[in-house]
């Protein structure tokens, strides 16, 4: 037998976690991207925790995020968040989703790539806005033309979200589709 070849018995689950190690695996993405959701799943999947940032800001600062935006700005709340992030991917293996702009912050991408393996859900501009424009809870898009500045969000941010280890097409399948997908990616990803 190759040792490189899988055992049969071997689940997509089993070696995906093999692959991640101790490490952590980190969703990035904008919002609607499916972050929260498909995390959940992949960390059930995984057997390992899982951890949205966003609703750790909330509990540590016991503010909701747009409360902390409209309160403080942007910069002190990417600040928050950074350390946030640095405390959580202290220790691993955990799945993390983050903010949106989490990643676009340079001192909390730092933290990020440090602290795992990251996964960018990528999705299209007619995606994410069916799924964000049900709620206004978006800080970001509380502005005269919300799809417009989500369009400009994505033109700013892919180019950095791009850096990320792994990337999957974040669109309206089953969830458990994208679960399988992310599981996918990780578990074929060489280690560094």
């Amino acid at each position: 037998m190759n040792d490189v070849t899988e055992p049969v018995s071997a689940t997509l689950a089993e070696r995906a976690k093999r692959t991640l190690g101790k490490r952590n695996l980190v969703f990035i993405g904008l919002m609607g991207a499916g972050k929260s959701a498909i995390g959940r799943l992949t960390a059930q999947a995984l057997g390992v925790p899982f951890v949205d940032s966003d609703h750790e800001i909330e509990r540590v600062s016991r503010m909701t995020v747009s409360d902390l935006f409209a309160t403080y700005g942007e910069e002190e709340f990417r600040a928050l968040e950074a350390r946030v992030l640095k405390r959580l991917l202290r220790s691993g293996p955990r799945v993390v989703s983050t903010g949106g702009g989490a990643y676009i912050n340079e001192r909390s991408r730092r933290h990020i790539k440090k602290g795992g393996l990251t996964i960018w859900l990528n999705a299209e501009l007619d995606v994410l806005w069916e799924r964000v424009n049900k709620r206004d809870t978006r800080p970001l898009l509380k502005t005269e033309n919300p799809k417009q500045t989500l369009e400009n969000l994505m033109r700013a941010r892919y180019p950095i979200y791009a850096e990320a280890d792994l990337t999957v097409l974040s669109r309206d399948v089953k969830k458990e589709a994208m679960v399988e997908e992310v599981l996918a990616a990780v578990a074929d990803h060489q280690k560094a």
